[in-house]
């Protein structure tokens, strides 16, 4: 082949693979210009299109609420000896039940004397004849059961509870012992002074029960017979006294090592300052909802309003469920619920009026449809909607005709949002 040839050639491809480039360049060109375009109609006209769905919609304000509860500080004299709980934090108590102790002067060492006494009256019990008495092989029987268990719980206060019980059981045995043992034997002056020991374990402890029925709570903060939920307590409280006592939200109470507490679980209320509408209008005995950081929508009644100013309102809600998960808490932050509704949930901008009517525009196919719609309840985004029933469309002068022919708004519809009801038949 001749070089001329071979140069056209080379030139030829090369033309090729130039209009190769101009094409692959300009059909980039054509989808960026199209990626934009889309994205700038999606910011200029955005998606216009709503599926109607179930939902609930709410009237609800963020609020700060101080916890008020009937309540009973238990308090010994023996308090700087320390305390052991018997009941733990949160059970149920019955009136008069024990619920914690103080421990004994020098209780330390007596329990120490009383373990080596035992590891003694043992090893002394051991060597002794005529002491195998059916008795003593239940009570060995017991203790063997219950240390046995002992391996087997995670429970601290029903460790606690069976510890106590192989004491006792262990203190039975040597009394039984003791009883069987010649006078003056070195078993008997063991056990004797086991039981002097013992004796000044128990006669000083200091026992509490409660005064009355509820919640056992070792958490004390001081304000147990400030906040209590009489008409004179509520009557004193205003914004300015609640904000002195410098309380943190969420803050949880410290647990005391000198008292504990008995808090009434029918019902707890919550002082709180509002500046809405709804607060300005409402009345005692008004039934509204809170939700506490759990999620889960509590009853609740308004059992007592004071209104500080033109602005703002302070209100007391009465609420008999949940009690214990506010016990750890003095100040809140809660969800004031003023009414819930549930059923067909649209955004209200699909929603336009004519004639005093609302109505919402559904598309189905690209055939868009005006329906009539009973707005039953509507926040500041979303309306709770449902179709009029046959004789409130008679009401508002529909014919048989109109009736028959009336279009109802149903699950899964899709409607058009800022809807121009010009543009439908």
């Amino acid at each position: 082949m001749k070089e001329g040839q071979k140069s056209a050639e080379k030139r030829s491809t090369k033309k090729v693979d130039n209009t190769k480039r101009i094409f692959i360049i300009l059909a980039l060109l054509i989808i960026l210009i199209y990626v934009v375009y889309t994205i700038y109609l999606l910011i200029e006209q955005p998606t216009d299109v709503f599926m109607v769905e179930e939902g609930k919609v709410y009237l609800e304000e963020t609020d700060i609420g101080y916890v008020i509860r009937n309540e009973q500080v238990v308090q010994g004299e023996n308090y700087k000896n320390g305390m052991e709980q018997i009941k733990t934090e949160g059970e149920r108590v019955a009136k008069n039940e024990s619920i914690f102790r103080y421990y004994s002067k020098n209780e330390e060492e007596l329990i120490s004397k009383i373990a080596e006494l035992d590891e003694k009256v043992e090893e002394a019990m051991s060597q002794e004849t005529g002491l195998s008495t059916s008795d003593m092989k239940l009570l060995e029987n017991q203790i063997d059961e219950k240390v046995e268990l002992l391996s087997k719980l995670t429970d601290m206060s029903k460790l606690e509870e069976l510890k106590k019980e192989i004491s006792d059981i262990v203190t039975k045995k040597s009394n039984i012992a003791g009883d069987a043992s010649p006078k003056g034997s070195y078993l008997k002056k063991l056990i004797d002074e086991r039981r002097e020991y013992e004796n000044q374990l128990n006669s000083g402890a200091e026992y509490l029960n409660a005064p009355i029925s509820g919640i056992i709570s070792y958490k004390v903060d001081g304000l147990e017979s400030v906040l209590q939920p009489t008409n004179e307590c509520f009557s004193t409280l205003n914004k300015q006294y609640l904000e002195n006592l410098n309380l943190k939200t969420g803050k949880i109470i410290p647990t005391s090592s000198e008292s504990g507490k008995i808090v009434d679980n029918t019902s707890c209320y919550i002082a709180t300052i509002s500046k809405s509408e709804e607060a300005k209008n409402a009345k005692v005995n008004d039934k509204v909802k809170v939700r506490l950081n759990n999620n889960i929508e509590i009853p609740a009644k308004i059992v007592y309003i004071i209104r500080e100013n033109d602005e703002e309102t302070l209100m007391i809600l009465q609420i008999e469920k949940q009690i214990e998960d506010l016990v750890d808490y003095r100040k809140v932050s809660f969800d004031l619920i003023w009414w819930s509704e549930s059923g067909l949930k649209v955004p209200n901008q699909a929603i336009v009026e004519q004639d005093g009517l609302k109505y919402v525009v559904r598309n189905r196919a690209g055939y868009l449809s005006k329906l009539l719609i009973n707005v039953k309840k509507q926040n500041e985004k979303y309306s709770i909607v449902e179709p009029y029933e046959n004789e409130d469309l008679e009401a508002i002068g529909y014919t048989s005709k109109d009736i028959t022919n009336y279009k109802k708004i149903s699950v899964y519809d899709e409607i058009l949002l800022y809807p121009d009801l010009s543009k439908v038949e």
